[in-house]
């Protein structure tokens, strides 16, 4: 399962074999059947994790009962709750498997024990910190400035392989519509095709 993981890692930083293979062996490889929770709500998060198979859906339900999905995460992304693993205070969100899925996870401590024992592993996290704040920025921007349509179009087209493996409810959720204006939505594009 680490062999995922080291791909991923090799795309973003040069890292020794031996380091590599140190970081690596720092994670736990977890089966998570479809429809259950990696974390609920309330509780603190303990990992932060990599999915070399299946779908997760990272989201927050808000006072009125309404799901808010942040994001999903499929094979070679991370996930967690960042505030909550670093706080470690009781999570906001709920983390669930769409698909059986598998995931490597890493405690806090061995990430810890990576930053001061294995300094590329530093630049990896701040890599893909960055990279995190810039997807986030970007949908914070999209959010404000684009209609409904257009986001589901860019989603779409940005995330082809994702798009198909979830349903309207979902994409709804994440786009922050009703699946009923999500629904008219489709049937526009339909039209004009």
């Amino acid at each position: 399962m680490t062999s995922f993981l080291k791909q991923h890692i090799n795309k973003h930083i040069s890292i020794s074999d031996t380091e590599l293979e140190e970081f690596c062996n720092l994670f736990q490889h977890e089966i998570i059947k479809k429809k259950s929770f990696l974390l609920r709500d309330g509780d603190v998060c303990r990992f932060e994790g990599f999915v070399t198979k299946g779908l997760f859906r990272v989201y927050h339900i808000d006072k009125n009962g309404a799901e808010q999905i942040l994001y999903f995460a499929m094979e070679n992304w991370w996930i967690t709750d960042i505030d909550s693993f670093t706080n470690e205070r009781p999570s906001q969100l709920f983390i669930e498997a769409l698909e059986d899925s598998e995931v490597l996870l890493i405690s806090k401590k061995d990430k810890e024990f990576a930053y001061t024992n294995l300094p590329a592993i530093e630049k990896l996290f701040r890599v893909m910190t960055q990279k995190t704040h810039v997807a986030l920025q970007r949908r914070m921007i999209d959010n404000l400035s684009k209609t409904a349509d257009q986001r589901y179009l860019d989603f779409i087209e940005k995330y082809p392989q994702l798009h198909q493996r979830l349903s309207n409810l979902q994409i709804a959720a994440y786009l922050g519509i009703s699946h009923e204006f999500l629904s008219k939505i489709r049937n526009k594009i339909a039209s004009k095709r």
